[in-house]
């Protein structure tokens, strides 16, 4: 526990010193931004006093700082104005947009709303206006904090995948290796289990009885098998699909009440598929019951397999309660159920088996509240 405690107070540390120094960096562009456009503002300010003195000038004028002045923004866009709008200087702009008398009173409203404008008293009483917009470099450093946000959030992304990833797979470790122990501790007494029968048959006890006994033994042997061969590669055989579908089908249905109506529909013909039997039979069982379950115990499960040549099809509908649209893909994660005892992982190791172990395909095909679900399972061949 102490463990997991530091890891959670050095994630959240991280956390917030990545958010400090985010703000910090913003904080520091807005600055910077704001410096800048005071910058350009007196820029603009310098370039209208350098226009009225050349504006205002006399043979005795040494003009050579105004034309300085003026010959040197080739960055910054300016429109110069009479009182009445028109314009009567452009500065850093394509001629082609001035020309042209609805683009550059749109351009000119732009520049309006932009920055506030400049007024040069040239007479007594009669102004022009010199109205700018931000230069290149400023309108980048004015979208720079969008692009810093956007790489830090594609960045949280990329950890928050890294992260979800890896307790996926540690959850997946951690599953397997329980799976296994199990096997392995049921492995002793069914050891022992074998011995007794052996026993009881020296010593003539009741054949039907010792048979029904070897019966459960042979099916603990099977689950034991099955855990075993989680968290491992399991070994892949061309088994016909029909017969090894229908003999985990009619285990099942010889162990339910008469309450629940079994049918069982497939080509007559043999569908070879590469798949571990095990696996399979569990997969078959894992949906049969979750069926059950949904029906209380009462209703009708029907399987049906359906073959195109090219993908063979797997339907499993019983006639419970339904699922709700929005829980069509977490019933297969790991922990979910609507059970109130279980631990949710009987579909998210069905899922595991058909689409990791088989390269399959597993889905909730439809649902209906109150009116029964239907599940498919699709191999390609």
């Amino acid at each position: 526990m102490q463990f997991s405690n530091q890891n959670n107070t050095t994630r959240w540390v991280l956390i917030l010193s990545s958010f400090l120094i985010t703000v910090l960096i913003l904080w520091n562009t807005y600055t910077f931004f704001k410096i800048f456009k005071n910058e350009e503002r007196l820029k603009i300010e310098l370039w209208a006093e350098a226009q009225k003195s050349i504006n205002n000038a006399t043979s005795d004028t040494d003009l050579d700082l105004p034309f300085h002045i003026i010959t040197n923004n080739n960055t910054i866009p300016i429109i110069l104005t009479n009182q009445k709008d028109s314009i009567l200087q452009s500065i850093n702009i394509d001629e082609k947009i001035i020309k042209d008398s609805i683009k550059a009173k749109a351009l000119l409203q732009s520049f309006k709303n932009s920055n506030k404008r400049v007024e040069m008293e040239y007479v007594k009483g009669k102004f022009h206006y010199l109205y700018y917009t931000n230069s290149p470099l400023l309108n980048k450093l004015k979208y720079y904090p969008i692009a810093l946000l956007l790489i830090i959030f594609l960045f949280g992304a990329l950890v928050y995948n890294y992260y979800k990833t890896n307790k996926i797979s540690g959850q997946n470790k951690l599953w397997a290796g329980m799976a296994k122990e199990t096997a392995h501790q049921i492995g002793t007494p069914l050891s022992s289990l074998i011995g007794w029968v052996e026993i009881m048959k020296a010593d003539n006890v009741d054949e039907t009885t010792v048979q029904e006994i070897e019966k459960d033994i042979r099916r603990l042997l099977n689950i034991t098998d099955r855990f075993s061969k989680i968290g491992s590669e399991p070994v892949l055989e061309e088994k016909d699909l029909v017969e090894e579908t229908q003999k985990a089908y009619e285990y099942l249905q010889s162990r339910f009440s008469k309450q629940v109506v079994f049918t069982f529909k497939a080509p007559e013909h043999q569908i070879p598929v590469s798949i571990n039997p095990t696996l399979h039979s569990w997969t078959i069982e894992n949906l049969v019951k979750n069926a059950i379950d949904a029906m209380k115990g009462r209703g009708c499960i029907d399987v049906t397999i359906e073959d195109d040549w090219k993908t063979t099809k797997i339907k499993i509908t019983d006639s419970g309660k339904g699922i709700p649209k929005k829980q069509f893909k977490t019933i297969f994660e790991p922990g979910f159920t609507t059970k109130k005892r279980g631990w949710g992982l009987g579909l998210s190791l069905t899922k595991r088996i058909v689409e990791e172990y088989h390269n399959g395909k597993i889905r909730v095909l439809q649902s209906e509240i109150n009116k029964g679900t239907t599940i498919q399972i699709s191999f390609k061949r």
